[in-house]
């Protein structure tokens, strides 16, 4: 109880206090729509970059800690993707799209406050090495599954064109990228601009949560209910599961197993709408997911602070 209390509470208070604003008509949308570009394009992406910057390589990135989230993120889009399609109909675009959901959990918004508040700031070296990845690992999945369902003539160069486009024009890839030139390059960042790094590093984590309160507030839980909870057990339950299974078959470390497993018990994060809205399939199903199981992870990500060591 004090895990939910001292660790959860508060940052889905900040998420509701964006949804109360945005729903009392206290923030306009168009606010909203600025806050997120802010954090998304800018602040997020600001913190990736020193994140990934002053990782040590070497320690951090762990194959056992990699494999043991991204087993479990794959085995939530194969769930996502086939269960869409063979216990409720859908195209195989709509599929795509709530595969992607099933996927994407918001390792950022909610992923890092919470893992902070629980463990320490010093226990998100193993956050950020598994952050790292997921942008172009999740986007590297989604859109090539789009792209190759709605090929219909495309040649594979062509195919891996608009894949290679869809992900480097991504911010959060960018700021990925630019922190490992940084790191392994060993080049100084200047004082004066680490300073400044650090002030839009400080302003990320609130800003981004006041404003998915603001994006969720938007929101109705809407379409198919059975499909809707459907991706909430897979992405609040199926998806941690694998990831702490395969983490104690590898007797990956503690805080190792800490991080993957919290990571993928967090909800699926408003990219899975934008990726869905993106294509124009599945949007009603994966923005209501995104709302249900945000409001879910207050207790299920209790559950799981609980259950791990």
């Amino acid at each position: 109880m004090q895990a939910l209390i001292e660790v959860i509470i508060p940052v889905f208070l900040v998420i509701g206090f964006g949804y109360l604003a945005v729903w009392r008509g206290w923030f306009s949308a168009t606010g909203v729509d600025g806050l997120m570009i802010f954090t998304q394009k800018f602040a997020v992406p600001c913190l990736l970059f020193v994140a990934i910057a002053r990782l040590d390589l070497a320690q951090d990135f762990d194959w056992r800690l990699l494999l043991s989230f991204y087993t479990g993120a794959l085995s939530g889009f194969m769930l996502g993707l086939f269960g869409a399609r063979v216990f409720f109909g859908r195209s195989w675009e709509d599929a795509v799209a709530i595969g992607f959901c099933c996927l994407f959990s918001n390792s950022v918004l909610l992923g890092l406050p919470i893992m902070e508040r629980a463990y320490g700031l010093a226990a998100l070296s193993a956050n950020f090495a598994i952050i790292a990845v997921h942008s172009p690992f999740c986007y590297g999945i989604g859109i090539t599954a789009m792209e190759v369902v709605k090929a219909r003539g495309l040649s594979a160069g062509q195919i891996a064109a608009k894949v290679g486009r869809a992900m480097f024009s991504n911010t959060l890839i960018m700021g990925i990228m630019a922190g490992f030139a940084v790191n392994l390059s060993g080049l100084p960042i200047p004082g004066p601009v680490d300073a400044a790094l650090d002030l839009m590093v400080r302003a990320a984590l609130p800003a981004a949560l006041f404003g998915l309160g603001g994006v969720l507030g938007r929101y109705r839980p809407e379409g198919d209910m059975r499909a809707i909870l459907y991706v909430c057990a897979v992405s609040l339950v199926a998806h941690p599961l694998v990831s702490f299974a395969m983490a104690r078959t590898l007797g990956l470390s503690v805080e190792g197993m800490r991080a993957a497993v919290v990571t993928a018990a967090m909800a699926p994060g408003v990219n899975a709408y934008i990726f869905a809205n993106m294509y124009g399939h599945g949007q009603r199903v994966v923005a209501s997911s995104v709302l249900i199981a945000t409001g879910l992870t207050v207790l299920t990500a209790w559950g799981w602070l609980q259950i791990l060591p």
